[in-house]
């Protein structure tokens, strides 16, 4: 069957998921996750993309960005990884491919699942056993959209500075989203979305964007639960004996 085809649209968010090929590590040491940000800091000021979030696990990414172009998402992520895969292999001197075959995405109702969407994606280390709360993790952008840091790669959307009148209350009730349990349910859709490429909203929002695309979209397909991701290498390990490597 031939593969579905990419769909975002300016103005609207979308959630992307990009793994290490056979869901091995992709970040081996400190300098490995500030490179990737370096390369992906590039990549969305040439391609003119708004990051609202991000984390960057052991062997995955998650990035909620708005693109300005149809094509802008998929030119900042060809971008990034054809400067961060010779980056690796060259450092570790290694060959081959480091991402799994294409990037994950799904574009996100921005008045109903985006700020849910953002947590999904900070707390990822915490679900992850990684971390027990998600400042604690560096790797991502909850310090900055919970106004404990300043991240130049993050840029607000307008759903996010709603949350208040203020920095310091947008941030404060920012903080507040992340007091709850895990909503299963939610997870779970948001993983059918992002895995089967289909946009994560209501009716009439996959109405609009069919419309406008003049695609079908399908709905999302039920699958497995994802195998457990590997827990992060310590920075000082040694990249010599890694499997795959």
């Amino acid at each position: 069957m031939p593969r579905k085809p990419r769909m975002f649209l300016p103005g609207h968010p979308a959630h992307l998921v990009q793994r290490g090929h056979n869901r091995q590590p992709v970040f081996f040491a400190e300098e490995d996750y500030l490179a990737y940000q370096s390369f992906l800091s590039q990549a969305i000021e040439r391609y003119d993309c708004a990051l609202h979030a991000y984390v960057l696990m052991t062997n995955h990414v998650h990035l909620l960005m708005t693109p300005s172009s149809e094509t802008g998402i998929s030119q900042a992520l060809q971008y990034t990884g054809q400067r961060y895969v010779p980056y690796i292999n060259k450092k570790y001197e290694r060959s081959g491919t480091l991402w799994e075959g294409r990037f994950r995405a799904s574009i996100i109702d921005s008045n109903t699942y985006l700020l849910a969407c953002y947590r999904y994606i900070e707390m990822n280390p915490v679900r992850a056993g990684m971390v027990t709360a998600p400042e604690a993790y560096r790797w991502s952008s909850y310090a900055c959209n919970a106004g404990t840091g300043e991240d130049p790669l993050v840029t607000p959307h307008s759903r996010y500075a709603a949350l208040g009148t203020t920095r310091d209350e947008c941030t404060r009730n920012y903080r507040r989203l992340f007091k709850a349990a895990d909503d299963g349910n939610e997870l779970q859709l948001i993983r059918e979305h992002t895995r089967s490429g289909t946009p994560m909203g209501d009716d009439k929002f996959r109405d609009e964007i069919e419309n406008t695309l003049s695609v079908r979209t399908g709905q999302p397909q039920r699958g497995r639960p994802e195998k457990p991701l590997a827990d992060p290498l310590p920075l000082d390990q040694s990249i010599s004996g890694q499997k795959g490597l």
